[in-house]
């Protein structure tokens, strides 16, 4: 289980309740779209800007209950804009969303852990409150919660593909974590795991770990098949940080990602995870 691509996002899941399906299939559709237009194929950068803001048109349309002009996107957005006025969720976060995905366009350096977890905020949190609306259980510690894990979902990613994210010229490391442990770009470039490489890699990776534990709680919070689920991918992204240690934080040759075997383990420790596990 690479933790990446919303592949936590539980589409048509067996955990899911019949009638939620729609709206996270349709809510997945649209995330999963307007990621691709940011990052797949070889278009420029002014064309996947363009084709996102299509998406805000779209979107805005949507919002005030007029047809989406645009053929191309109309019928996927005729299905979005259902889920929103059926569950009223709160059109804000899908924008979140397409700000995050353009953000991604242009920028490739994050100054420090602050500046990251402000794009968080918009490309991860928005998918979990989303599903806190869908339930009706978005309470203000619950959103908390969620943020949390969801943060900490993009950070496991981050750190699981360091070597994919450098191809494509984007560093999700903090420059001042890079500064702090000694690391460089060319060192990044060469793969070089070295005592500076895990040192910095065992901070990351205890950050995200503790991130995911404070948001844990919300797992046994929210009741029957959701909160299954959600003690599933709380143990998933641990499991995943798990074998970024077992790893030596080797990330360059030895992509973390979860098995059979694993599954078994993330199984168990969901249905074994302690409510005060914080």
């Amino acid at each position: 289980m690479p933790v990446d691509h919303y592949e936590n996002f539980p589409v048509a899941s067996l955990l899911l309740p019949a009638h939620l399906r729609e709206p996270v299939e349709a809510i997945y559709a649209f995330a999963r779209s307007a990621d691709d237009v940011a990052d797949e194929g070889d278009a420029k950068p002014i064309e996947r800007l363009a084709r996102l803001n299509d998406y805000r048109n779209a979107l805005n349309a949507v919002e005030r209950g007029q047809a989406v002009s645009d053929p191309s996107l109309a019928a996927m957005f005729a299905r979005l804009g259902d889920a929103i006025r059926r569950h009223q969720l709160p059109v804000q976060l899908l924008r979140d969303l397409l700000d995050a995905f353009s953000q991604d366009v242009g920028k490739t350096r994050y100054a420090d852990f602050d500046e990251l977890l402000d794009y968080c905020r918009r490309s991860a949190n928005p998918v979990g409150r989303l599903m806190l609306h869908l339930y009706g259980a978005a309470t203000p510690d619950n959103l908390n919660c969620s943020d949390r894990i969801c943060s900490s979902l993009q950070l496991i990613n981050f750190w699981q593909d360091v070597a994919i994210d450098w191809r494509k010229q984007r560093i999700y490391l903090p420059q001042d974590s890079l500064q702090r442990f000694g690391v460089t770009e060319a060192d990044i470039d060469a793969q070089c795991c070295d005592a500076r490489w895990q040192a910095l890699l065992k901070f990351e990776v205890e950050r995200a770990r503790a991130m995911m534990l404070a948001g844990a709680p919300l797992a046994h919070r929210l009741p029957g098949r959701i909160g299954l689920e959600l003690r599933l991918v709380v143990a998933g992204g641990l499991r995943i940080l798990s074998r970024i240690e077992a790893a030596g934080y080797d990330v360059f040759r030895h992509r973390p990602k979860l098995g059979r075997a694993d599954w078994l383990v993330v199984a168990w420790n969901a249905l074994c995870l302690k409510k005060n596990d914080q």
